[in-house]
């Protein structure tokens, strides 16, 4: 038998009380007698009333649903962002509805629209890059969104990072400090504004800084897996490099299980120093040197800045830089 849904005209019957008491008790409005609250509670329990979040909605003009769309749900790196992303959001009482994007710009455009068609107050995008496509969408859109993790160039939309030039900057002046002469560069894809920008700026410099030629031989792109990390083993060893600045931190697992494989001792004979400072840094054997960033507080950070936006208040800046560090663990010359 199909289970009927209860409504609020079924409590108030019920309860023997208005519909404008019933939603002033589901609402936490505290007009109401306390006999009354208690006696409407205790409808609600029983007929196991749920309140419908669209008609609230609809009533109010607002969802109070936020759209989080993620390239990747599985890669620890936008799982711990999301964490940060919920906390926030359930304090503000908010509701998420998380999407897959596969980090595919049609993709990313199609689960943005179908966010937008179900009246999200809000989106939080985490994106390795702003597509021409999705920077469409996102200025036809009337709807606040918020980058996570993720950089805008040209600074049109709010976003939260740390800085990752400088943050990359770092780690290869730690890396030449060690008296290594050809470093690679192992990110994703450079049209990203992260790595072929950010990044890549930051690797430039260090090189510079240090006295090192570019060469165009250490770049390396692959998709953000264990499995191409392995398999580029043997193209970074063939480089002559003797260390690597890798981006992601799966990518850098498999390289280093690589180098392992084929008896390359790190970090006696080749470095690396990954991005994120996720839990696999952790597990790794050794452990992996890596860019510490805050990855709790950026999905935080961006889910207060989007509460304040879509609350229409003022904001001081929409890009918001976070600290970053280098934590020195096993896998670089101590």
């Amino acid at each position: 038998m199909e289970k009927q849904t209860i409504t609020i005209y079924d409590v108030a019957r019920e309860a023997n009380v208005s519909m404008a008491t019933v939603s002033r008790v589901v609402n936490g409005n505290p007009n109401v007698k306390p006999t009354t609250r208690k006696k409407v509670l205790e409808v609600i329990e029983r007929l196991d009333y749920r309140p419908n979040a669209v008609a609230r909605g609809l009533a109010s003009k607002k969802t109070t649903t936020v759209g989080v769309i993620i390239p990747d749900v599985s890669n620890m790196f936008f799982a711990s962002l999301a964490r940060g992303i919920d906390d926030i959001a359930t304090m503000y009482k908010y509701n998420i509805i998380l999407a897959n994007s596969d980090g595919e710009a049609q993709k990313e455009v199609n689960v943005l629209n179908n966010l937008l068609a179900k009246q999200v107050d809000g989106v939080i995008f985490m994106g390795h890059r702003i597509t021409d496509e999705i920077r469409a969408e996102f200025s036809r859109s009337k709807t606040p969104i918020v980058l996570a993790g993720s950089i805008d160039p040209d600074e049109q939309v709010g976003s939260v990072n740390i800085d990752y030039a400088a943050a990359t900057k770092e780690s290869i002046d730690l890396l030449a400090k060690h008296g290594n002469k050809k470093i690679a560069f192992i990110s994703g894809a450079l049209i990203d504004a992260i790595n072929g920008q950010a990044r890549m700026g930051g690797y430039k410099e260090a090189l510079a800084d240090n006295g090192l030629d570019y060469n165009e031989g250490l770049i390396f792109e692959a998709p953000y897996n264990f499995k191409e990390g392995l398999a580029l083993t043997d193209r970074i060893l063939n480089s002559g490099a003797t260390a690597a600045y890798v981006t992601d931190d799966e990518l850098a697992i498999g390289l280093l299980d690589g180098l392992i494989d084929k008896g390359v001792k790190v970090p006696e004979d080749f470095e690396i120093i990954t991005s994120n400072d996720s839990l696999l840094t952790d597990v790794a054997r050794p452990r992996l040197s890596s860019v510490t960033q805050p990855l709790y507080d950026i999905g935080a950070v961006a889910m207060r800045l989007l509460t304040k936006m879509m609350n229409k208040e003022d904001i001081e800046q929409k890009t918001i830089e976070l600290p970053h560090g280098i934590f020195e663990k096993g896998s670089t010359k101590q």
